[in-house]
């Protein structure tokens, strides 16, 4: 019975060290891991841009991890990224910031979609002090806060507005009609193209805004038919211009150019529209035809998009690429950094001036990025032609839509 015992007394002591030893595990294993949280727009109206973010954060993870992971401090870290689904929910998203901070402890985040959810969100990462980069925040009302853990890749509206507005200016435009959705960014954009579009003598016949979830555009395009525009310029996300531009054919509406904003580069834009896509106009932060040869985990433009191709089978965009170029950013200021402590990357981030597959990155005073040239683009017989800027130009603008 004593040997009994003791053999008992063994077992039970085999099995708590055994025990301990399992619980450890996840802790050591943690220590050298990178969380990253995404709370993005999978489902409802926006899922279209929610899920090219995805796709670029996604295919920057894959990257990093099968290289060997982030080197920094004499330290390798795997990097983990946590998705969260705000549903095209501004406050959710807010909601969802705080949790992954919170609770599920991430050391930093990639922020949602769009100037106003991004701004929104920034003040719970400046709250705890977490460094956030965003893909696809472009409006200078986003940066004003005096925030300093916030980061943007997307140049201001105005490095966007001023060489589209310059080419309908050369090609002899005179009469403007804007639509907007009732959006920060979209406003915001709107805002912009009608100062550069004064600046240069045109003139602004038509200018209205939409509300979000708007699904019939017949009464706004009837006034705007009636402005007699030669140049039509709709600011809203993917959704608002599939419906718009199919809704303009029942109207009648021509002109001589038609600028829509932002998404109508996406894939499932021109899927919405068919040949009705053709000689739109859309304003890019980056495109495939860059030369880019960086010191990121990338590497060249070209390496990235032959990576992404392989990845989703399809050219990337500009918001995938800029969601890609938030990793590739974090990873180089981390490696400065030589540590993951949040601080210390943050003022890697400020003091950052690097070439990437993006472009050089250097970002200024308020955390947006001041150092691109962003293209500007034409889809002509389902090419997505350059018409800006003239180093990565292909085509020249054609008239008629």
């Amino acid at each position: 019975m004593r040997g009994t015992y003791r053999r008992s007394i063994l077992k039970l002591g085999m099995a708590a060290i055994l025990a301990c030893s399992t619980h450890l595990m996840p802790a050591q294993a943690a220590d050298k891991v990178i969380k990253v949280g995404a709370a993005l727009p999978l489902t409802g109206p926006l899922s279209p841009e929610g899920t090219r973010q995805k796709n670029g954060f996604q295919l920057w993870v894959d990257t990093v991890n099968k290289a060997g992971g982030v080197k920094t401090g004499g330290d390798t870290y795997k990097v983990e990224i946590i998705y969260v689904d705000y549903q095209s929910n501004t406050p959710r998203a807010v909601q969802a910031a705080e949790r992954l901070i919170t609770q599920d402890k991430v050391d930093f985040l990639f922020a949602p979609f769009g100037s106003g959810a991004v701004k929104a969100v920034s003040a719970v990462t400046e709250k705890y002090g977490v460094p956030m980069l965003a893909p696809n925040a472009a409006s200078e009302q986003v940066y004003d806060q005096g925030f300093k853990y916030l980061f943007g890749v997307y140049s201001p509206n105005h490095s966007l507005t001023e060489p589209i507005a310059e080419i309908a200016k050369e090609n002899g435009l005179k009469r403007v009609a804007i639509l907007s959705r009732n959006d920060l960014f979209p406003l915001a954009f709107s805002e912009d193209i009608k100062k550069s579009s004064e600046k240069r003598g045109l003139e602004v016949v038509y200018y209205e805004k939409f509300n979000i979830g708007t699904v019939d555009f017949g009464a706004a395009l009837t006034s705007l038919r009636g402005a007699n525009a030669d140049w039509v310029v709709v600011a809203g996300y993917t959704n608002d211009l599939i419906l718009v531009r199919n809704q303009m054919v029942d109207q009648g509406i021509k002109g001589k150019l038609l600028t829509m904003v932002v998404g109508a580069l996406d894939p499932a834009f021109e899927k919405g529209v068919g040949k009705l896509s053709n000689n739109v106009t859309a304003l890019a932060y980056w495109a495939p035809q860059a030369s880019y040869d960086g010191k990121d985990i990338f590497g060249t433009s070209k390496r990235f998009t032959e990576l992404y191709q392989e990845a989703y089978g399809a050219v990337p965009e500009y918001n995938s690429a800029g969601s890609a170029a938030c990793g590739a950013i974090l990873q180089l200021a981390i490696e400065k950094a030589g540590s993951i402590d949040k601080k210390k990357v943050r003022d890697a981030l400020a003091a950052m001036n690097e070439m990437t597959f993006y472009g050089p990155v250097h970002f200024g005073p308020t955390g947006q990025i001041d150092s691109l040239k962003p293209p500007q683009i034409q889809i002509q017989d389902g090419v997505h032609q350059v018409l800006y800027p003239p180093e990565i130009k292909t085509a020249d603008v054609r008239l008629g839509f």
